[in-house]
């Protein structure tokens, strides 16, 4: 069983806008997490977007390119946990239910906020779009863990 921590937490308050780091911040289900460009979006694959710190060290190590947590445009950066094994899985970040719903392939966008290095650099390992189940708020610091799973 592995255990998985959130690193840190980075937000946008608009699409193309510079995420900033935060210590916390409330998930709202159906709405996404407060702050965020995304929030109030329903579609439950915007509401939460995650990525291993281990694929940003994996980009720097064999791309030679180096992204700041926040510019990989993913509000959540996290330490082992295997994000990839979540798609249609429930897991737990801190406080929060959430349920993994596919990858967060690299696309045009963060190629043209990064650099397009990224696009092949963060393939199959740009993290993870999950739906919030549960209402709550997120810690730098906290648990990720595998959930159980709802009929």
């Amino acid at each position: 069983m592995w255990k998985g921590t959130v690193v840190s937490i980075h937000l946008a308050p608009q699409r193309a806008a510079r995420a900033a780091e935060v210590k916390e911040v409330r998930a709202v289900p159906d709405q996404g997490l407060e702050g965020d460009r995304h929030f109030g979006n329903t579609a439950p694959d915007r509401q939460l977007t995650l990525i291993e710190s281990e694929s940003l060290e994996a980009l720097e190590r064999d791309y030679k390119l180096a992204l700041a947590p926040g510019e990989a445009r993913r509000q959540i950066v996290t330490r082992g946990a295997p994000l990839d094994h979540l798609v249609g899985k429930e897991f737990r970040v801190g406080e929060v239910r959430a349920r993994g719903i596919r990858l967060c392939e690299p696309c045009e966008h963060l190629a043209g906020l990064t650099h397009p290095t990224a696009l092949k650099g963060l393939v199959h390992r740009g993290g993870l779009r999950a739906q919030i189940l549960t209402e709550g708020v997120i810690r730098a610091g906290d648990a990720i863990a595998p959930g159980e799973s709802q009929p």
